[in-house]
């Protein structure tokens, strides 16, 4: 048996923060450094991101007085108490637009991804309580896996369809970045923060032909790549290191034929003609297509979500699979995430 997507709704909050941060950060650096944060943030192909973290009591923004960020840096912990209020509501909100596409009756398992945060019980037993789903409903969660994290839960969802035809799997990735910032004056962490943003998106997979067909998992690491993507969780929330090394690995990784393989099985670079690319960041985006050597408008439905969302984590790939379903054309590609390891995870989609 083969699993099926049937259909997948998104959700963002309702606040923007992409010029915020900009000036915020900016801010933080002089001369020179000033310059050149601003000329990187100008070419980084996003235009907006959005955050759960609403403007302060006055009417400024989250870093103004009286905003999230507008004092000292929060806790850990007040950024988790913000999490497991905020987390399952926005949950909530890409199932609702699922629900618009599809029927979520019958659901027999739940599987949900998360990295931004902890709570227990956790995400998933509180989106399951407030769905009104059995409490003898099978429930997965797929934590800190980073920006590949929808892969893995797909992969299980995968894994539950092919052993039992009758499964229904609600499929949930949310992440809350905007919670993680950072008080910094050094270049290459702000622009690690400019790309991350707040989304969640939800998914409905079965046996039943609807839909994306999924199959051919694929995971592959990068040698000596370990510190490369790393989450650390500090007194002041987690700390992302994203080394400016990254797009360079990644390009030079897949020049490697064993790594090509992994991805492409025995079909060449051009033979997919749909790529599901986690819009991680521009020059990720750009890697990948002088990597595998394609088409100028090969990622675009990628550069898309990252134009419009920035880096939502896990909900990314979802947000660009959920834009190739809605062009309601035949669909024959691969899907393909990059994350903390450093690692590349993925499959191989068409249409059902």
């Amino acid at each position: 048996m083969t699993a099926h997507i049937h259909a997948i709704g998104t959700a963002v909050p309702p606040y923007a923060i992409h010029q915020t941060f900009v000036d915020w950060a900016a801010g933080r650096l002089e001369g020179r450094d000033q310059a050149l944060f601003r000329r990187m943030a100008a070419r980084s192909a996003i235009d907006e991101r959005y955050t759960v973290l609403p403007p302060s009591p006055a009417g400024g923004s989250q870093v103004d007085p009286g905003g999230f960020y507008g004092a000292a840096m929060p806790s850990t912990a007040e950024r988790m108490a913000c999490y497991a209020h905020e987390a399952p509501a926005l949950a909530l909100r890409a199932i609702d637009d699922l629900s618009t596409r599809v029927p979520l009756g019958d659901i027999t398992h739940l599987v949900v991804a998360s990295c931004t945060g902890f709570v227990a019980p956790g995400v998933d037993q509180i989106i399951a309580r407030r769905l009104g789903l059995s409490g003898s409903i099978e429930r997965t969660l797929v934590g800190f896996m980073g920006c590949y994290a929808a892969v893995a839960a797909l992969r299980v969802a995968h894994h539950i369809a092919r052993s039992d035809e009758s499964a229904r799997i609600l499929v949930v990735t949310v992440e809350l970045c905007s919670l993680h910032m950072q008080d910094s004056s050094d270049v290459g962490s702000l622009m690690a923060q400019l790309q991350f943003a707040d989304g969640a998106a939800a998914a409905i997979v079965s046996a039943q032909p609807a839909g994306i067909a999924i199959d051919r998992f694929f995971a592959a690491t990068l040698p000596e790549s370990g510190e490369l993507i790393r989450w650390d969780i500090g007194n002041e929330g987690f700390v992302m290191h994203l080394s400016g090394e990254v797009p360079t690995r990644i390009a030079g990784a897949l020049a490697d034929p064993q790594l090509r393989r992994a991805i492409l099985g025995d079909r060449a670079p051009d033979a997919p003609t749909d790529w599901a690319v986690h819009a991680g960041g521009r020059s990720i985006l750009d890697a990948v297509q002088s990597g595998f050597g394609l088409a100028p408008d090969a990622l675009t439905v990628s550069r898309n979500i990252l134009r419009r969302w920035g880096n939502m984590s896990s909900s990314t790939l979802m947000f660009v699979l959920a834009d190739m379903l809605a062009q309601e054309r035949p669909l024959d590609g691969l899907a393909v995430a990059f994350g903390p390891g450093l690692a590349a995870e993925g499959f191989a989609l068409r249409s059902a």
